[in-house]
Formats: structure tokens, C-alpha cells, sequence
């Protein structure tokens, strides 16, 4: 049974600094996209970040460009998300999920595999 488990999250004040993991297991992830998703309270999810199978291929929500750097280590199995200079908007819980391509995708629909969320608090 694939399984892909987020770490990292936590509360933090504004302008710091936060990374998340996301542990996968279960599924030959390194052939797939992967991607970061967030969902803030009463809101819809959003996509923040997604890589190619390799590594070598990133795209970032406007919101996120310049501050947030996704990454994944596939001998390791695991994705990664540094933030920084968060901001009171980026509060949200943070969803990893690996998609049904290699290429990159930043559609949820695209996405067949996710975790169970890890919860990010930015405070003033």
C-alpha cells in the first residue's frame, strides 16, 4: 500500500523559516511528479509546488515564488519543502501527494496518492 507521510510543520512567526518532509513508501515514487498542496480553514485546497520525477523540473504557485524551494531526494524516497519568510497567509495544513506522471502537474486531479497533512501556523 503506497503511503506517503508529511514531518516539518509546526508554528512559527512571520519571516521565519520551515521545513517540511514527506516520507513515501509503498510505490516506486522516484519514476512520478510529486507535489506540495495546502488547505487553509474554510478555503479550498491550493497548489504550492511541484517536481518531476528527476528532480530537475520545479514550478511554484505566484504566492510561493522566491520563497519556497521544493526538492526531493528519490534514494531516499523522500520530498522536501523549505520555506522561507513566511508570512500570516501561509498558515495552512500542507499536503504532499505523488501524481500519476513523471512530468510535472499542478492539477489535484492529477495527483493519485496523498498524505495526511501536517499543520503550519505562521503567527505575528
Amino acid at each position: 500500500q503506497a503511503q506517503l507521510v508529511e514531518s516539518g510543520g509546526g508554528l512559527v512567526q512571520a519571516g521565519g523559516s520551515l521545513r517540511l518532509s514527506c516520507a513515501a513508501s509503498g510505490r516506486t515514487f522516484s519514476s512520478y511528479a510529486m507535489g506540495w498542496f495546502r488547505q487553509a480553514p474554510g478555503k479550498e485546497r491550493d497548489f504550492v509546488a511541484a517536481i518531476d520525477w528527476g528532480g530537475s523540473g520545479t514550478y511554484y504557485a505566484n504566492s510561493v515564488k522566491g520563497r519556497f524551494t521544493i526538492s526531493r531526494d528519490n534514494a531516499k524516497n523522500t520530498l522536501y519543502l523549505q520555506m522561507n519568510s513566511l508570512k500570516l497567509e501561509d498558515t495552512a495544513v500542507y499536503y504532499c501527494a505523488a501524481a500519476r506522471y513523471g512530468s510535472i502537474r499542478f492539477r489535484g486531479d492529477d495527483y493519485d496518492n496523498w498524505g495526511q497533512g501536517t499543520q503550519v501556523t505562521v503567527s505575528s
